[in-house]
């Protein structure tokens, strides 16, 4: 069976054979752009409606905060005061929403190298791509790859919201990229990267702790659990050269921040780094 939507129902089988099925109901955008295929359909669920990506599951509205909470507040609250945000990838701009609920943020900058994924997400899901018409989001529809490759240090936060390490988020994982990341950061920065299943793809996420090793000195890992994505549990990179995760969490932005999110708080957040016996053995 192929991913995609077939006989009602979306089906995404992971390559360890087993996967999700959603029942599907009217597909509302659906175009080849110059890398994928984007599409947004609605579904007969609680999930509401979906993007996906070649046929990939990328979000749902019904559990999307599982994902964009831990990407963004984990390391912004690590930051004493985090102005200037980098957001690589990311175009449903979920990501984006989180990062503006931190009132130090005075600059983000969203990189992302699809301008149909930021539009139809514009158009079909805005409970999540809302923060991009904020005055401080400067949007760029361009490679990431190229963009980093100059900058040098310019942002507090660097957050590597990519797809997965095949077509247009291939060069994402390469070890001259993470050096152009950690080139752009200023003292004190702090990269986070979406890093994978670690159930479902151990051999990626092997792959790319051992290159994030090579590049910077700090490189923790912290996991939390998304209903949609393979195998139901997913990995960041916490990545600095001189911020060690843990080391700080500003209460009063906590605090504030807290009030906003559906997973997020203080307590989640510090157990966010107790990691499996076997992703303890995997890094």
């Amino acid at each position: 069976m192929k991913n995609g939507i077939e006989n009602g129902y979306y089906h995404e089988i992971t390559p360890s054979g087993f996967g999700l099925a959603i029942k599907a109901g009217k597909v509302l955008f659906s175009e080849q752009s110059e890398f994928q295929k984007v599409e947004v359909f609605e579904t007969e669920s609680k999930l509401g409606r979906v993007l996906t990506l070649d046929d990939l599951m990328m979000t749902t509205e019904g559990d999307e905060y599982h994902y964009h909470e831990m990407i963004a507040h984990i390391p912004m609250m690590n930051h004493k005061c985090p102005k200037s945000v980098l957001v690589i990838g990311g175009g449903d701009g979920g990501t984006v929403r989180e990062v503006l609920k931190h009132k130090t943020v005075e600059r983000v900058v969203l990189c992302e190298i699809d301008g149909m994924v930021i539009d139809a997400c514009k158009k079909y899901l805005p409970t999540i791509s809302c923060g991009l018409s904020d005055p401080r989001v400067e949007i760029l529809v361009q490679d990431a790859i190229e963009y980093i490759k100059d900058k040098k240090n310019e942002f507090d936060i660097v957050l590597i919201d990519s797809t997965d390490p095949m077509g247009p988020g291939e060069g994402l994982f390469t070890e001259e990229f993470y050096t152009n990341v950690k080139n752009s950061l200023k003292e004190g920065g702090i990269v986070a990267a979406q890093s994978e299943s670690p159930f479902v793809n151990k051999e990626e996420i092997k792959k790319m702790y051992n290159l994030l090793k090579k590049v910077f000195p700090i490189c923790s890992t912290y996991t939390s659990n998304i209903p949609t994505y393979p195998g139901g549990y997913w990995a960041w990179a916490f990545c600095s050269e001189t911020v060690q995760p843990l080391s700080y969490i500003d209460e009063e932005r906590c605090a504030e921040i807290t009030k906003t999110c559906k997973i997020y708080n203080k307590d989640y957040h510090m157990a966010r780094f107790a990691l499996p016996n076997y992703l303890k053995e995997l890094l």
